[in-house]
């Protein structure tokens, strides 16, 4: 959902580089000759890329789908569940017991804020600090 947000060196519809841009003629000449010789060497091995790709595709095993379960998941009748002892009970509600704090008071932006003494009560709704 997030692509939208990556700039375009995170494509995933493609990886290709751009063409290759040599520095003056002589750089040009000298990658061409070179990619030639490799070429040459590739064939006079006897491994050129594509067929090799090829022999290795065609000697891959083909897919074979099954729509039945695999033999060892349903025999598991001999291991037993685990028993947890049932659930927990609900706890008590937690309530403030002491005396110190009065109330509680609604600042700006629902702020809640406690109330110690009178004097700040009035403060709080006079929205002083």
């Amino acid at each position: 959902m997030s692509m939208h947000l990556c700039g375009p060196a995170l494509t995933t519809t493609g990886k290709r580089r751009g063409k290759f841009k040599f520095r003056n003629a002589e750089e040009a000449r000298k990658a061409r000759e070179l990619d030639a010789e490799w070429k040459d060497l590739l064939k006079r091995q006897g491994v050129e890329q594509e067929e090799r790709k090829r022999r290795r595709a065609m000697a891959a095993e083909p897919l074979v789908y099954k729509l039945e379960t695999p033999i060892g998941r349903t025999n598991t009748h001999h291991i037993p569940s685990r028993d947890t002892g049932g659930t927990a009970p609900l706890a008590a509600p937690k309530v403030y017991t002491g005396t110190k704090v009065k109330g509680i008071a609604t600042m700006h932006k629902s702020n809640a804020v406690p109330v110690f003494s009178d004097e700040e009560a009035v403060d709080i709704s006079r929205m002083r600090r």
